[in-house]
């Protein structure tokens, strides 16, 4: 019995002096390791210089991260990164938005090619249809803009079309049927004058409307012309052309314009 103790006496001390050589072998690794490391010195400074020209991390003049704020240490670390990112993605915003800028004008530029092109046939087929003296015709990247005088469509005052004056619309919705594909606008325009007392209607807007919708309707009933694709609307006296202190500004003030859009505005 007494040998028994003993034995168990022994085995109950053994286990610290493994834990400890483990302990020692594991200090001498890492004091090995650490001697065989180097530090090259120029390098880490133009680490330090890198991440200071780069993201603003540390402050002007910082030789160590120890010299800045740590990252870990507190939110105004952070802000500044937030700047950083905002600054990168504000300036990937500005590139892209000078590939769309650019993008834009050649797509306007190919859009005013067409409109041109159609100016050039309308134009023509106006003089072959005798009535390039009574419209006239420009564009822009836009559309092609056929402008009548008012006098020549209407009696003042009103919104009927004048008999005389109908085979005008009509020649001029054969030449729009070329068109049928495209967006076709017709708006009416007044001079400031307010309208009389024998006049039905409440004032220019209203009257500019029921024209614009008059030569719309002749238009469509003539032409064929898809009701998606015409439009009209009455302006009044809001956009003049001319100065409405003298008759002949009134005059050219009181109109019907078609627009005509190319197919790059037409979608």
């Amino acid at each position: 019995m007494a040998k028994k103790k003993q034995e168990e006496q022994v085995k109950t001390g053994g286990w610290i002096t493994t834990f400890s050589d483990l302990m020692n072998l594991l200090l001498c690794f890492f004091v090995l390791l650490f001697s065989m490391s180097t530090v090259d010195a120029q390098k880490f400074q133009e680490v330090i210089a890198s991440l200071q020209n780069s993201f603003s991390i540390l402050p002007q003049g910082g030789s160590s991260v120890g010299d800045g704020r740590m990252v870990g240490s507190g939110i105004s670390q952070l802000k500044e990164l937030d700047i950083y990112f905002n600054q990168v993605i504000n300036n990937n915003s500005d590139g892209d938005s000078e590939d769309k800028s650019d993008v834009k004008e050649e797509f306007d530029k190919e859009a005013e090619k067409e409109s041109e092109k159609m100016a050039e046939e309308i134009s023509k087929l106006l003089q072959e249809a005798g009535l390039a003296d009574k419209v006239n015709v420009e564009f822009n990247q836009h559309f092609v803009l056929l402008t009548l005088n008012g006098a020549i469509l209407f009696d003042s005052g009103k919104a009927e079309i004048m008999k005389e004056a109908k085979p005008i619309i009509e020649k001029i919705a054969i030449i729009l049927k070329k068109y049928e594909k495209n967006i076709i606008e017709v708006e009416g325009h007044t001079d400031n004058v307010p309208l009389s007392g024998k006049s039905k209607y409440e004032n220019n807007d209203v009257l500019s409307f029921y024209r614009a919708l008059t030569v719309a309707n002749y238009i469509k009933e003539i032409a064929n012309v898809d009701p998606k694709r015409l439009k009209y609307a009455g302006r009044g006296e809001t956009i003049p052309v001319a100065s409405n202190n003298t008759a002949e500004g009134r005059a050219k003030n009181r109109r019907v314009e078609i627009k005509i859009y190319n197919s790059f505005y037409s979608n």
